[in-house]
C-alpha cells in the first residue's frame, strides 16, 4: 500500500486572522484562492465558515473532471483546518502559523491517504508532482487575497 503525503508551504505577508479568515471562509474566501485551471464549481452544501462544513466541487487532473465531496473540521480553531474526502480517504490539512512577530503567516497545505496496488503506486509519482503545482498556484492566491482583505478591496 502506498502512503501518499505531499506538502507545501509559504509565507503570506498578512496576519495569522486574517489568513486563516480566507482559508475557513468557503462562501467568499476559499473560492477565491482556488486555482480556476484546477477547480470548478464549489458549492456549499451545508455550513460556510470552518468546522461543520461540507462541500462540493469539481478538480481538473491529467485532463479528466472528478466530483469530490468534503467535510470541514478544524482541531485547533484559527490555526488548522482539515478537509476530509470520505471516498476518497484523502484528508487535506491548512495550518496557519504566525510569522515575524505575527505580521505574516506561515501556510502549509498537506495531502495525506493511502492507496493500494498499481494504482496506488502510479499515485504515488503523479499526485505529489500534480498537488505541489495546485499548492503553489493556491498558495499565490491566498496572499494575494489576504492582502487585498487587509487594504479593503476586492480581487474577484
Amino acid at each position: 500500500m502506498a502512503e501518499i503525503h505531499v506538502t507545501s508551504t509559504a509565507v503570506i505577508p498578512a496576519p495569522p486572522p486574517v489568513v486563516y479568515g480566507v482559508i475557513a471562509d468557503y462562501r467568499r474566501g476559499h473560492p477565491s484562492i482556488l486555482p480556476a485551471k484546477y477547480f470548478q464549481n464549489l458549492q456549499v452544501m451545508e455550513g460556510g465558515i470552518g468546522a461543520g462544513t461540507r462541500i462540493t466541487f469539481q478538480v481538473r487532473v491529467l485532463g479528466r473532471t472528478h466530483r469530490l465531496f468534503a467535510r470541514v473540521s478544524e482541531p485547533e480553531p484559527g490555526r488548522r483546518l482539515d478537509e476530509t474526502y470520505p471516498d476518497t480517504g484523502m484528508v487535506t490539512t491548512f495550518t496557519v502559523d504566525p510569522e515575524g512577530a505575527g505580521k505574516r503567516s506561515r501556510v502549509t497545505i498537506t495531502t495525506a491517504y493511502t492507496k493500494a496496488g498499481l494504482a496506488g503506486w502510479f499515485e504515488g509519482w503523479v499526485v505529489p508532482r500534480f498537488l505541489r503545482t495546485v499548492y503553489a498556484a493556491e498558495l499565490n492566491m491566498l496572499g494575494i487575497e489576504a492582502r487585498a482583505r487587509i487594504s479593503g478591496t476586492t480581487v474577484r
